[in-house]
């Protein structure tokens, strides 16, 4: 390739170049092959992790165009009828569905399986080994590369798998380190740091940054962000997990359900210039998932596997919506309760219940 690079950069248009990082000298190869023909879809460049920093490649400024793929929502697999839009909510508009009849047991098998395109029609048998073998050759191959070779593959399973029992959480360094000793032996924070940014250059670790505000209240916010693995079968997996399992664990299965909606947000708010965030104040104050997109335009979610509490949901949505300057950040388009199951509606008090089997663009 890299000795007679045009057998391969001069192939016809468009023209996929998968795992490009591996052979980090492609990305300027392919800038030159641009600027000589100038024009655009020319490539597409895709990876399944984020090369290392090098001073000596060129930026790609006026080039390349970054685009984040994340594992399919609800939606996209086909899970979802999509009959409530996120993109009308956040446009302040009501919307009503039936049940879409994805009973918990189903959402079980939903989390162990995930948003994999490839894993979506094998038997769950299949999925789970897949998912498991995925992690190993991360956590014993490719983390390994990324952090450095002097490691020891026994810690780095220990701290994901710390990472997924606590999903959905601001889990400190500290606590993910004391969690992770392996035996006798621990893990200091500057590892586990390390380990950390090799988990999210790899795509595994996602983080959910918290949201800052405008606030008429005192209450200062907190800035810890939450950590997820990018989709909860990864998690399901690490913890080795079955829909059995899960079902016998509503509280673990409730905070897997968190991270599954807050996955598909991001999925679905993506094309909306949006981002998702969290909201936390020393007052014991919490949401789930802000979504915030660059026009402005914002709405708040709680998560709630069971439909008994919508009503504490709602009352915490309002609580903080009170707080907020809307002066500075505008009126949220919505405030809702995501839920595993049930109607979607709009609350007589304003707040709307979204089961998250009706959730689409």
């Amino acid at each position: 390739m890299l000795v007679a690079p045009d057998l391969v950069l001069g192939k016809q248009a468009p023209l996929l170049l998968d795992e490009w990082q591996i052979v980090p000298e492609l990305w300027d190869l392919v800038r030159r092959e641009v600027d000589a023909r100038r024009a655009p879809g020319q490539f597409i460049l895709t990876g399944s992790a984020t090369p290392t920093d090098d001073a000596r490649r060129h930026s790609g400024a006026g080039r390349f165009s970054a685009m984040r793929m994340r594992p399919m929502c609800l939606a996209e697999s086909r899970r979802s009828d999509a009959t409530v839009s996120l993109r009308a909510l956040l446009d302040g508009e009501t919307q009503a569905a039936k049940d879409p009849g994805l009973a918990v047991t189903e959402l079980a098998e939903v989390l162990t399986r995930g948003g994999w395109p490839a894993l979506l029609d094998l038997p769950l048998p299949a999925v789970t080994r897949s998912l498991r073998d995925y992690l190993a050759q991360a956590t014993h191959v490719d983390v390994l590369t990324l952090a450095g070779r002097r490691r020891d593959p026994a810690k780095i399973d220990a701290l994901v798998r710390s990472l997924a029992r606590n999903t959905a959480t601001e889990v400190s360094v500290t606590t993910l380190a004391a969690d992770a000793a392996v035996g006798a032996s621990s893990l200091d924070r500057s590892t586990v740091t390390d380990y950390l940014t090799a988990l999210e250059r790899l795509m595994i670790l996602d983080q959910q940054p918290a949201w800052a505000p405008s606030m008429r209240s005192r209450a200062q916010l907190r800035t810890s962000p939450k950590r997820h693995l990018v989709d909860p079968s990864l998690a399901v997996a690490a913890m080795r997990g079955t829909p059995a399992k899960l079902l016998g664990d509503l509280a673990t299965m409730g905070t897997l359900f968190e991270s599954l909606v807050v996955r598909d947000l991001r999925v679905l708010a993506a094309p909306l210039d949006g981002s998702v965030y969290h909201y936390r104040d020393n007052k014991g104050l919490e949401v789930d998932a802000i979504v915030q997109c660059d026009d402005g335009r914002w709405g708040a979610f709680e998560v709630k596997l069971g439909a008994s509490r919508v009503d504490d949901a709602a009352a915490t949505l309002r609580a903080f919506a009170s707080k907020v300057d809307t002066s500075t950040t505008g009126a949220p388009g919505v405030l809702a309760v995501v839920t595993g199951e049930g109607l979607a509606y709009r609350r007589s008090d304003g707040v709307h219940v979204v089961p998250i089997g009706t959730l689409g663009p």
